[in-house]
């Protein structure tokens, strides 16, 4: 890959344009995948992706060669996920109790009626476990939640990590390890994806949801095509996890 990239900045930097839609096409979806978590809303992140892509291709002369460049293109997105502005689901501050108050709040119903929604039943209840599951993310600081999409959603090593953020490898795996004890420890303790024993479940959450606004069965914010590109892109690998870590991880793949 890395042989691959320098050839094509190379010949996308003497103005060919097919080697500029190679690059695009080569590392969009990740750099997606890492917005959409963020921002838990699809439309910014695509218009993250956006201005990533156009960063790094208005700075390709800036690009020398002493890193691989997908080491160049990503330190430009991390740059730019921790300062852009607020996505307009991302609130200023957002804490697990406030999430936890919301939730127990939420009343538990049956599934809407068929007859009811435009869409699938099914499809509106997978509205509401991804917006459900994307707002705990924004439990997490920006700086908590880039360490854990890059560690324990997109699994990246510690080296990685370390180089993209510019920290040590201790100080990755310390902060990863503070971001998956929070949010694992709300799922563990609320999440019945996680842990079948707790009683919120999203199929009876999703007509509250609706009736809160959170979920619009006429506007699904993540449509199936979507939730499919996203979900292509994140690597699959059988290396071993403690068990609550894996079913919390798995929750974002």
């Amino acid at each position: 890959m890395d042989d691959a990239d320098r050839a094509l900045v190379e010949r996308a930097s003497a103005g060919e344009r097919q080697a500029l839609e190679d690059l695009v096409r080569r590392h969009q979806a990740w750099i997606y995948n890492i917005a959409i978590r963020m921002l838990a809303h699809p439309q910014d992140a695509e218009d993250a992706t956006q201005e990533v892509l156009i960063k790094a291709l208005t700075r390709l002369s800036s690009f020398e060669g002493r890193s691989t460049f997908r080491t160049w293109l990503y330190r430009i997105v991390v740059n730019h996920v921790l300062n852009m502005k607020r996505g307009r689901l991302e609130p200023e501050t957002l804490t697990f109790g406030c999430y936890a108050h919301g939730l127990d709040n939420t009343p538990d119903l049956d599934p809407p009626d068929e007859a009811s929604v435009p869409v699938d039943v099914r499809l509106v209840v997978d509205e509401a476990r991804i917006s459900c599951t994307a707002g705990m993310l924004l439990c997490l600081d920006r700086a908590q939640r880039l360490v854990y999409i890059l560690g324990e959603i997109l699994e990246v090593s510690d080296a990685v990590g370390a180089e993209l953020l510019e920290i040590s490898r201790d100080n990755f795996r310390q902060r990863l390890a503070r971001a998956r004890r929070d949010l694992h420890s709300f799922m563990n303790d609320k999440c019945g994806l996680v842990d079948p024993a707790n009683p919120c479940r999203c199929e009876k959450k999703t007509r509250g949801f609706i009736q809160a606004g959170y979920v619009d069965p006429n506007k699904l914010l993540f449509a199936r095509a979507r939730i499919t590109h996203v979900r292509a892109v994140v690597p699959q690998t059988d290396r071993a996890l403690t068990a609550l870590d894996a079913q919390c991880a798995r929750v974002y793949r």
